[in-house]
């Protein structure tokens, strides 16, 4: 496909994005979206006209036309005061004059909307292979079609080989006879019954074989010349020497392929033209994705359901215990719910509360600075009125060996092949059943080999194998996953490894990293153990996450203020310690979401750019960095005593 762009229509056109092309060489079918090529012109006057010069393959012309004339009649299409046909044999021409306050580009939008300057033309790359029709992909085209040309030459070559044979053998059966010629003469002489019995006379006294035979029966008198027999000796020579090409290229196919290449350089050179469609790329066809950096993004998604794209390096990293950068503006207290790390080329999935699914390519969630608000998701998916996202993943194939496992705010799990999901509809897919008043709150991605760990904000945590839960449908409603308390709820599930901690964080900025180790495992359904002892002063547990001390992490409050810590800041300690401040808040703030990201190594910027970022953010007024000696040395020293 680096070759073979797409389609080249003999009435010109433009294809509008690449997808279409892809799918159909990929599998064998697709749709192409085929648009006239237009253009728009002013005359001396300063009236505007729309001139269209292609037209798509196969729409005639006068139907577009008599078309677009209905739809100006029935003022489907606004602004087009006269149509006129301006073609003749220099090319197309047709001309919609537009009325002095029309929009020249919306007429035209309208115009590829409702009529037939935009037309979708299907594809299917079938053949006969093998004498049953099949459909192909590009590359099987390729091939059947070389395999094909192979097998043209190799029986075009054997033919020419047995008729240069032939004629060889008669012309050695010529030259033969020449030297003996007058007692062929006497012998057909002495023939009574014509040629048939002189022919049967000749075979039988000379040893002549009949297309011999023939051939001197029918040999003229005159061509006994001298001169006559050097050609044949010459004619001879050519042939002898045609047999022995004939053969060699018949015994090496890679001679055959030579001859092949040969050929189409004689087909190209002969008929050879300037492509006549163009291939445009579009918003929102797959082909942007190409001209899109790849990079690491932090994806948050407030409470009243806006949600923004930011490259994660816009967070530089802080001391613990900082204040932090703004990081969103907040409007009617609104607060962020959910964060997510990905990269910009992943395709993200969205789970709602009330258990539906929707897909988007990463760099469609439009991206903002970092005190903007973002994008109201009901602008980007098709929510129901008082369905809101509630979690958020990246997904590559949607193979059988993975599995996504669901998790409710009132503890049920359910388990389901993600195959499962993989025909994900633009209005939504549903994920699981609910019961009444229940929401789904976290997914995880899984092997079908993982543990899980769920915590309650009350503290709880259990931690059991996901084979505990068997596989269902997809609109299953799930098993219970942890027995819960009274007033108590679950805030967050992760993947257990061996070769990381499980960090909690409480609401009131408090955190410890613990070994996953002391975490036991236990049965499904059971109580759990301690995971934090919380309380008014400390907090409650607002959330967990698997982290590596080579990751950093980036938290925010509900009054918007980010901040961005090493890992290995927060102390590792059991499942008892009250841990240390990983964030300063504000009278009445509250940490509300957090996300593990890759490290961020400030070595690995440029004095400019180190510049530029403290300038920005000298010049909000935003930065408060924390020093060691800021802190209290109790705090420092793990215990997370307040000041």
């Amino acid at each position: 496909m680096n070759y073979i762009k797409g389609p080249d229509f003999p009435t010109g056109g433009i294809i509008m994005g690449r997808s279409g092309i892809r799918s159909a060489y990929a599998t064998g079918r697709g749709k192409l979206t085929l648009r006239a090529k237009a253009d728009i012109e002013e005359d001396a006057k300063g009236r505007q006209s729309i001139v269209v010069t292609e037209i798509p393959y196969m729409v005639n012309k006068s139907r577009i036309i008599q078309g677009i004339a209905e739809l100006v009649k029935n003022k489907r299409i606004d602004g087009i005061s006269y149509i006129r046909d301006e073609s003749d044999r220099d090319g197309m021409r047709i001309v919609f004059e537009l009325k002095r306050d029309a929009t020249p580009q919306l007429v035209l939008n309208q115009l590829y909307h409702y009529s037939l300057l935009q037309e979708t033309v299907g594809v299917i790359m079938i053949a006969l292979v093998d004498g049953q029709p099949r459909v192909l992909t590009l590359k099987e085209m390729l091939q059947k079609y070389i395999d094909f040309q192979g097998e043209v030459i190799t029986r075009r070559t054997q033919y020419d080989l047995k008729k240069a044979a032939d004629r060889a053998h008669v012309l050695e059966g010529l030259r033969r006879a020449i030297d003996i010629v007058d007692e062929i003469i006497a012998t057909i002489r002495a023939c009574k019954g014509g040629i048939p019995e002189a022919k049967a006379a000749i075979m039988e006294k000379f040893g002549f074989d009949d297309p011999q035979a023939s051939a001197i029966v029918a040999y003229r008198i005159g061509q006994l010349a001298g001169l006559e027999i050097l050609k044949i000796e010459e004619e001879l020579g050519e042939l002898e020497k045609q047999i022995e090409e004939y053969t060699e290229l018949l015994s090496d196919y890679s001679k055959i392929m030579e001859v092949f290449k040969k050929e189409l350089g004689e087909i190209r050179d002969k008929f050879r033209d300037d492509r006549r469609t163009e291939i445009r790329a579009v918003e929102g066809d797959v082909d942007i994705e190409d001209l899109i950096p790849e990079e690491d993004c932090v994806i948050t998604l407030t409470h009243f359901g806006y949600v923004k794209r930011q490259a994660s390096s816009a967070y530089r990293i802080q001391k613990r215990g900082g204040r932090g950068i703004s990081g969103m503006k907040q409007r009617d207290e609104d607060f962020v719910e959910e964060m997510f790390v990905t990269s910009s080329h992943d395709q993200m999935l969205f789970f709602t509360n009330q258990g539906r699914m929707f897909s988007l390519k990463c760099y469609e969630i439009p991206e903002g600075n970092r005190t903007a608000r973002g994008t109201n998701m009901v602008n980007l998916l098709a929510l129901a009125p008082e369905e809101k996202v509630t979690s958020m993943m990246r997904v590559g194939d949607f193979d059988e060996e993975h599995y996504l496992v669901m998790v409710t705010k009132n503890g049920l799990i359910k388990r389901t092949r993600l195959d499962a999901y993989k025909n994900i509809r633009k209005s939504g897919l549903i994920a699981l059943g609910l019961n009444e008043g229940d929401e789904l709150a976290w997914v995880r991605l899984t092997d079908g080999k993982d543990e899980l760990v769920i915590a309650t904000r009350n503290g709880m945590a259990i931690r059991f194998s996901e084979n505990d839960v068997r596989p269902m449908s997809r609109t299953a409603m799930g098993v219970k996953a942890i027995s819960l308390k009274p007033g108590d709820n679950v805030v967050g599930m992760v993947a257990a490894r061996e070769d990381a901690c499980i960090l909690t964080v409480t609401d009131k900025g408090q955190g410890r990293r613990t070994p996953v180790s002391d975490y036991p495992v236990q049965g499904r359904n059971g109580m759990g153990k301690i995971n934090y002892k919380v309380n008014d002063t400390k907090g409650y547990v607002c959330g967990i996450k698997v982290v590596r001390d080579d990751e950093d992490l980036i938290l925010i409050s509900n009054d918007g203020i980010i901040i961005r810590i090493a890992a290995s800041d927060v102390n590792v300690m059991s499942r008892y310690a009250t841990g240390v401040r990983v964030m300063r808040l504000a009278d009445n703030d509250c940490v509300v979401a957090f996300a593990a990201v890759e490290h961020l190594d400030e070595s690995d910027k440029t004095d400019d750019e180190m510049d530029d970022e403290m300038m920005a953010d000298s010049m909000e007024g935003q930065i408060f960095e924390a020093e060691e000696n800021d802190l209290p040395e109790d705090e420092t020293a793990g215990d997370g005593l307040e000041e």
